[in-house]
């Protein structure tokens, strides 16, 4: 940013305008806002700073002004550019720091170096010539400024990188997997989510009974995540071989421990039916 050099004898003379707008317009004013200032700005100098006789010219600035006036040059077109430009480096998760405040960037640009332009109610970000992201500058400390595009970039491109993954398992699998795959994504709209759950059963069961399940379920025609569980759970619980039939000896049955029979208890009873009337 360019900025004029005053020689020293200049800068009292500087100085004592800002001191004379200071103490005149300042002192006591209340300021709500910077659009409010204006107003009484521009109320204080056509009412006070430029009709009064000024000390070293001995002329009111209002007439001094109406005479130079038409030797000004206009002002450029495009507005001067006062903004710092500085390098900056972006961490792991994506943010630039800037007066302690965290600014995001697409996750494109994690751990690389860029060029931040600083202006008073705006911060660029900028990879190279191409302006990257744009955050409204925080006056606060240690805010976390997030622009919700590079949130949503961001975990578009994990879905894709954790889906990337999950289809690489499956995959290796089975030489028969990748059928399998393709015949999934024709008749199911959420394949993904299919193979997802078979790598979590090769985890279960084992990488050689889920290949044979998928086998199976290629065979069968049966394409989906339920088919291959179904498969594998029926194989874990096969009815166990039954054995010898081991019958009782006949002998053992033969072989008993009978008391001898009572047969007092016939005489006792037919000797009382005779003796009753």
């Amino acid at each position: 940013m360019a900025c004029n050099v005053r020689k020293g004898n200049e800068k009292g003379r500087v100085e004592n305008g800002v001191g004379y707008v200071k103490k005149n317009l300042l002192n006591g004013l209340e300021i709500p806002s910077f659009e409010a200032i204006q107003v009484e700005g521009r109320r204080w100098l056509d009412e006070t700073a430029n009709i009064r006789i000024h000390g070293e010219t001995h002329r009111k600035p209002l007439d001094l002004f109406a005479q130079e006036k038409p030797i000004l040059k206009p002002l450029p077109v495009m507005p001067y550019d006062c903004a710092v430009i500085r390098p900056v480096s972006v961490n792991r998760c994506c943010r630039i720091v800037f007066e302690t405040n965290r600014y995001s960037v697409p996750p494109l640009y994690a751990s690389q170096k860029l060029t931040l332009k600083i202006e008073p109610s705006q911060l660029s970000i900028f990879h190279n010539e191409k302006l990257i992201a744009t955050h409204a500058r925080c006056y606060d400390r240690r805010q976390n400024k997030t622009d919700p595009d590079h949130t949503t970039e961001l975990l578009t491109q994990r879905k894709k990188a954790r889906d990337q993954t999950l289809l690489l398992a499956f995959l290796n699998l089975s030489p028969q997997a990748e059928l399998f795959c393709r015949k999934l994504q024709e008749k199911r709209l959420n394949a993904p989510h299919h193979i997802q759950k078979i790598v979590a059963l090769s985890e279960i069961y084992g990488p050689d009974k889920v290949a044979r399940a998928i086998q199976d379920a290629i065979t069968f025609e049966a394409f989906g995540c339920e088919y291959v569980a179904n498969i594998l759970l029926q194989r874990e619980h096969v009815a166990a071989t039954p054995g010898a039939l081991h019958l009782t000896r006949r002998q053992d049955l033969l072989d008993l421990d009978i008391p001898a029979a009572d047969l007092d208890l016939y005489d006792r009873k037919q000797h009382n039916q005779s003796n009753q009337p």
